[in-house]
């Protein structure tokens, strides 16, 4: 089924995908058709102003789950079925529709989606203004647009929100969005990773830095690129005397001096060993084998801007702006870092002069051997618009400069995006290719962990058409490892951790990481199964979580029971759910067919049928793709499963590649699959595969011999389920298998 019908508004009803989405439509709001079914909403209003809140209608008794700003930086998912449980700051809303029933219908016993088709709603950036939804205690359905700018003022705003609707939500998503931009993917994406922030916070340091890579390398599992974190800039907080207490709040108002490195990466600093930062990152790549450098700065410079007094940076033309937030953000969470900088000011360097400043800064990085950056903190520039004509044309200026910069400097396009979940950056970006997904990873927030995994997954829904998603980094020796890495394996995502110098768990990072430092990533970014896009795995007390994608040759779906640990942000206390209540271990149904778009790479010698292979059970099942099975996990445990097409070659002989049975990510390792008749001696399978350790795949009958590059292989083989085992020696390169009947 594919949705045509135009949205429109007739007899005061909003109407898209052929159904009522909401009633009592006031006249001033506007529907525009656009290409292939879909159109833009927007309002009029008699006067102009900077921000204007327009009613939409009534939406009432509809399934829908939404991505919103909890706080100026960071999105989370929310479900419900009312206007009314629609957040402020809501950037996407997706609704679940009943083809042959109203929207507000139910009680469907279909246990299949044929009969279900999906609405979106996308605000977007029109002209100065940029858009969100929201819902009022009256069930009305809301748009508020806003320009940052009192002096920038209009009267309407046609095209603030693009409506379609399909019966495929992932489809709809990625034909709505087209924004992916075909930006060149950064080569840190398939290398395993250290980031320094919770190794050290800010008093990273030459010293410790070398610790850490020496204990990695220690225990057999060295990363590749390195993220030197807050802490090596020269900065200064003005409110603060040398021998003084920190004063309570101004942490955040600290600023940038100089864009050179501080005394710790100095001879006169921590280790006397480096004399510069060209030094030190010429020593620890040539030591420990690193590829890639980052280096951490925040859009503005630093957390606080930079100082305009300095000498260094007085000629960028900064000056000290009070933030103002908008009353979306204001009427959701506050924030401890946006307190300290609407009292102290933010040190904004002209929009004339950034891509200077961002040239600059980062030809000296590029200098001294650093390969790329980490950009934090980008959404505080919608505070900054008043006077530099609104928040959307300062994030575009900003954004411009920062991408020009890094493709001047930087070969490889080395740039990750943080705190940028407003669609003021997400819609000015061209450029950059990286994003992180979440708010951090938190180690010592126990409740923190579960709405990590959860809030990732749903955020990629959106975000995942629009850049490579970045999950954070974790940590391999901590309660929750193995619940992280596991689904950092099927996230689509680089995979790094920032463990402290000789605390690891390296049979975490084994699952993660090959011999030579790379990692099986995933084609797509991992997102809920369709069956879960409506359902809260955190507070819902039932539902598990589970997370899809692919491969070059087969599928994969993490498990995860999310329930009973943390509460979603703003939700009200008479929804939160009493820990006692919340089931020690709950159950649910995985399928084939939670895996999207698996007929993509099964081959045209599919049978239909699966074989499944479970990670931590190490079980093997075969499965029509239709059918389902069940799987019970307590509270903060996971398991992944390796759904592979099994391709018929003979009436007598199926086989099913599975991949490296101990990572994670089994069928990451494998590139290609093909089977030759050689009679009349039999038949040939030859695949391809990356990595080192145990290969397994489903095999209908037994091998007369498993070999690669000539050599016979020993291989073990179960009848009863069709496992076929052997290990794969030496070097972590491509590799040739050849499994002979």
């Amino acid at each position: 089924m594919t949705i045509t019908a135009a949205p429109s508004v007739s007899d005061g009803c909003l109407v898209a995908g052929g159904r009522v989405v909401c009633y009592g439509v006031p006249r001033n709001v506007v529907v525009s058709p656009e290409r292939s079914g879909s159109a833009f909403l927007g309002a009029t209003s008699s006067a102009p102003s900077s921000r204007h809140l327009f009613t939409i209608g009534v939406l009432e008794g509809c399934k829908f789950m939404c991505l919103f700003r909890f706080k100026l930086w960071w999105m989370i998912p929310r479900v419900g079925k009312s206007g009314s449980e629609i957040p402020m700051e809501t950037q996407m809303l997706l609704l679940e529709a009943r083809e042959e029933s109203a929207i507000h219908d139910e009680n469907s016993s279909d246990p299949t989606t044929e009969n279900t088709f999906y609405i979106l709603f996308l605000p977007v950036l029109d002209g100065p203004f940029r858009s969100s939804l929201q819902g009022t205690p009256e069930n009305e359905f809301q748009l508020c647009v806003e320009t940052g700018d009192p002096s920038v003022q209009a009267s309407q705003a046609l095209e603030a929100v693009l409506i379609n609707s399909g019966d495929n939500p992932f489809e709809l998503l990625k034909n709505s969005i087209k924004y992916w931009r075909n930006a060149k993917v950064p080569p840190h994406l398939d290398w395993f990773g250290w980031c320094t922030w919770d190794a050290f916070y800010t008093e990273v340091s030459p010293k410790g830095i070398k610790e850490g890579l020496q204990s990695f390398l220690e225990g057999g599992c060295p990363p590749k690129f390195l993220i030197i974190d807050d802490g090596w800039q020269e900065t200064i907080n003005e409110f603060k005397n040398e021998g003084e207490l920190l004063i309570e709040g101004t942490r955040f108002s600290t600023r940038l001096v100089d864009i050179k490195e501080n005394s710790k990466f100095k001879a006169s600093g921590s280790d006397t060993s480096c004399t510069d930062l060209q030094d030190f990152i010429q020593v620890i790549k040539e030591i420990y084998g690193l590829k890639l450098v980052y280096m951490w700065h925040a859009i503005v410079g630093y957390w606080g801007g930079v100082l305009p007094s300095s000498k260094v940076m007085e000629k960028y033309n900064p000056k000290i702006v009070h933030p103002i937030q908008s009353p979306g953000n204001v009427g959701n969470l506050r924030d401890i870092a946006m307190d300290s900088l609407e009292k102290y000011g933010v040190g904004i360097i002209d929009p004339e002069k950034i891509f200077s400043f961002y040239n600059d800064l980062h030809s000296y990085l590029s200098s001294s051997g650093v390969d790329g950056v980490k950009v934090d903190v980008q959404n505080i520039l919608e505070t900054l618009g008043k006077g530099y004509g609104g928040r959307v044309s300062l994030t575009r200026r900003y954004q411009l400069a920062l991408e020009e910069s890094i493709a001047r400097n930087f070969k490889d396009n080395n740039l990750i995006c943080c705190m940028s979940h407003n669609s003021d950056s997400i819609y000015s970006s061209k450029k950059s290719a990286v994003a992180r997904a979440s708010e951090d990873f938190m180690p010592k927030e126990p409740t923190f962990q579960t709405l990590h995994i959860a809030s990732v997954a749903f955020n990629s829904l959106l975000l995942g058409e629009i850049v490579v998603l970045d999950w954070d980094m974790f940590h391999s020796n901590h309660t929750t490892a193995d619940f992280h890495g596991a689904a950092r394996a099927l996230g689509g995502c680089a995979v790094y951790v920032s463990d402290k110098p000789g605390i690891h768990d390296f049979k975490i990072l084994k699952r993660l990481v090959l011999p030579d430092g790379s990692v099986l990533r995933a084609k797509y970014p991992g997102r809920p199964t369709r069956d879960c896009l409506f359902k809260d795995p955190v507070m819902d007390e039932e539902s598990l979580l589970k997370i899809w994608n692919l491969n070059k040759l087969s599928g994969v779906v993490g498990v995860f029971n999310c329930q009973g640990v943390g509460n979603w942000p703003l939700k009200d206390a008479e929804v939160v759910p009493n820990s006692a209540s919340v089931p020690t271990s709950l159950s649910g149904h995985v399928c084939p067919l939670d895996v999207e778009f698996l007929d993509q790479v099964a081959g045209d010698n599919w049978t239909g049928d699966c074989a499944i292979y479970a990670f931590h059970s190490g079980s093997l099942s075969r499965l029509p793709m239709k059918a389902c099975f069940e799987v019970s996990l307590p509270i903060l445990k996971c398991e992944i499963f390796t759904i592979s097409p099994i391709r018929a070659f003979d009436q007598d002989l199926q086989f099913s590649p599975i991949g490296l049975l101990d990572m994670y990510n089994s069928g990451g390792a494998l590139e290609t699959l093909d089977c030759t008749s050689s009679n009349p001696s039999g038949w040939r399978v030859t695949v391809k595969v990356r990595g080192c350790g145990r290969f397994g795949a489903y095999s209908s009958k037994k091998p007369t011999s498993c070999f690669t590059d000539t050599k016979d292989m020993e291989f073990l083989y179960n009848a009863e389920d069709g496992l076929l085992i052997f290990k794969l020696e030496g070097e972590c390169g491509l590799r040739e298998i050849q499994i002979k009947y």
